[in-house]
């Protein structure tokens, strides 16, 4: 299989969907031209012309209420909103409009839009463009959000979220667009909602999302050295999630560390906590554990910022506390 970056991948997705539907367009700032401010969508408006690819207007509002209004006349719309952050400026669009349509319409229309946009840290790029905000948008019922790990995933993600007839929020993880892996020639779809395991494990299961994947593969690599096999599950999809394949694992190995870049409190560790403590208390071994930033805005400077956002060496902490842990049950 050939070898791509991830955004790449993204890039190809589109285009695949694009020729694939003449009803899907793009649209955002500066994403025509020079392809965004990350260029992932550079070479679009050659192949697909002005009325497909369009710039827009600096105003996240406007970007997010247009689509709204594509969608429900028709077009499959996918807009980019440069930062995470700066989803603030929709909300209403996103939050009041294109997640209650089909609720509020009777079930009578669809709003079929995605909406892309990257998050996390890394890049030292300040507290207003390195947030992690998934979680927001996980608690909106209505929205689906999904946020890949690789290449594969990142291109069947993105083509399920096209053809679904639900808004759904796509996020990209800004340090992961040069990362590389397999892209098969015909790559596989892969559904909203349905985890992978992305390592298999018998003393411990690591859930996670995103670029925190490959921080916690890292993790279960040292720690299998110190004999401990750690699963980890990518879920690829927070809303919804796959709350089957967590169970299993956890049944299986009695543990559970989950880990992800966003602040810790309030977040999506701390509802699969309660799930998975609500659902198999009776099978934990020890407490469920979670590892995440700090409830502090992002550091600005590199060295605050590296101390700031979780690491392998985090999660791999917290497994081994879990498997320390005196057992819960006798």
């Amino acid at each position: 299989m050939p070898e791509v970056r991830y955004a790449a991948a993204i890039n190809r997705a589109l285009a695949d969907a694009m020729t694939a539907n003449e009803s899907v367009v793009v649209f955002g700032e500066d994403l025509a031209v020079p392809g965004g401010p990350f260029a992932v969508t550079r070479g679009l408006l050659a192949k697909f012309g002005a009325e497909r690819v369009r710039d827009t207007p600096i105003s996240e509002a406007a970007i997010v209420g247009a689509a709204v209004g594509a969608a429900l006349s028709g077009l499959r719309p996918v807009v980019e909103i440069m930062f995470m952050d700066f989803l603030t400026f929709a909300m209403d669009a996103l939050v009041n409009q294109a997640a209650k349509a089909h609720f509020m319409f009777g079930g009578q229309c669809s709003v079929p839009m995605v909406v892309r946009t990257p998050h996390g840290g890394g890049l030292n790029a300040g507290p207003q463009h390195s947030q992690c905000l998934e979680a927001w948008f996980a608690h909106v019922p209505g929205l689906k959000v999904v946020v890949p790990s690789n290449p594969a995933d990142a291109y069947g993600l993105l083509r399920a979220a096209i053809d679904d007839p639900n808004p759904v929020v796509f996020v990209e993880h800004k340090a992961l667009y040069a990362s590389k892996g397999d892209l098969p020639e015909l790559p596989e779809p892969v559904a909203i909602g349905v985890a992978r395991i992305a390592r298999p494990g018998r003393d411990a299961t690591i859930v996670t999302y995103g670029a925190c994947v490959a921080l916690a593969l890292q993790a279960a690599q040292t720690l299998a050295a110190e004999g401990i096999e750690a699963e980890v599950i990518d879920l690829r999809s927070v809303q919804p999630w796959d709350h089957a394949t967590v169970l299993d694992s956890v049944r299986r190995t009695r543990r559970l560390v989950v880990a992800h870049e966003a602040v810790t409190a309030f977040g999506i560790g701390a509802e699969i906590a309660a799930h998975v403590s609500e659902h198999a208390f009776r099978t934990l071994a020890a407490p469920v554990l979670r590892v995440g930033a700090e409830f502090m805005p992002v550091p600005f400077a590199r060295s605050l910022e590296r101390k700031y956002l979780p690491d392998g060496a985090d999660i791999a902490a917290a497994v081994r506390r879990s498997v320390q842990k005196p057992a819960l049950l006798t």
